[in-house]
């Protein structure tokens, strides 16, 4: 399978060559590697020309914008989308991605530790539309996933969304074809959020939640809600008394409640 690879960046010049690199040393080669930068005020495009990536602008930033404009640009049946700060643990990764496009009844794929609950997923899971509804914040991500080009060529990533152009897309893909998503733990890469700053986790959550509420028919989430989960929800913390006491965490639930009201 052909691939193009598209980065999404803005401020990356501490990450984006690492990112290059590893790509480069890929066991097989992309086609296209295309970063699009936002807004850029530091090295990061200069890295990326330097290292051989095509670089395009984007002004005003959106999500599914930059996605949907670097995809242009990519040849190739699947197209591999990374955060410029999300790195492949080995160097066949971009060969086992593609490899899951083989199968023509998989829509897009990612790389996915854990399960809906939290726990260690401990092998892969062909996610089916019906799944992503019950569990619409588990599933694909742009943050270092894959789509089949021939399914975005029919329809794009929603511009207008503040985030989740992900789920939103890969739900429409799934119900259109009656395809997967395959969630796969062997292609997680080292791509972490959990230690942002308390402003950054706020408004990341409340984008999000903002993102959810375009797409899905949600319940309210009222304040009351959202200290019920800070005191019932343990997530992946190893005790409840942890994730009580994790400013991050309220961050994140106070952001969720915010985008919800």
């Amino acid at each position: 399978m052909r691939v193009g690879v598209v980065i999404r960046a803005r401020d990356e010049a501490a990450s984006i060559g690492r990112l290059l690199e590893l790509l480069a040393g890929q066991t097989v080669s992309a086609q296209v590697v295309v970063v699009v930068d936002a807004a850029t005020s530091d090295a990061t495009a200069q890295i990326a020309r330097e290292r051989g990536a095509e670089v395009l602008w984007i002004d005003p930033f959106s999500f599914g914008g930059a996605l949907n404009l670097g995809a242009a640009a990519c040849a190739g049946e699947v197209i591999v989308s990374l955060s410029a700060h999300a790195f492949p643990r080995s160097a066949d990764w971009l060969e086992r991605m593609a490899a899951w496009f083989e199968d023509p009844a998989v829509a897009c794929a990612f790389g996915e530790a854990r399960d809906a609950h939290g726990r260690p997923l401990g092998a892969p899971v062909r996610q089916d539309a019906a799944m992503l509804r019950a569990a619409p914040h588990w599933g694909y991500s742009n943050g270092a996933g894959a789509f089949r080009a021939a399914l975005w060529r029919r329809r794009g990533f929603r511009e207008d969304m503040p985030g989740t152009e992900d789920r939103e897309w890969s739900l429409w893909a799934l119900e259109a074809t009656g395809g997967v998503c395959v969630l796969d733990p062997a292609l997680a890469v080292d791509h972490d959020h959990t230690r942002d700053g308390l402003r950054a986790s706020f408004r990341r959550w409340r984008r999000e939640a903002r993102g959810y509420a375009m797409f899905l028919d949600l319940p309210p989430y009222r304040l009351s809600d959202a200290v019920g989960e800070w005191w019932t929800d343990r997530g992946w913390y190893r005790s409840a008394a942890r994730a009580r006491l994790d400013p991050r965490r309220v961050a994140r639930l106070a952001g969720k409640w915010a985008g919800r009201r």
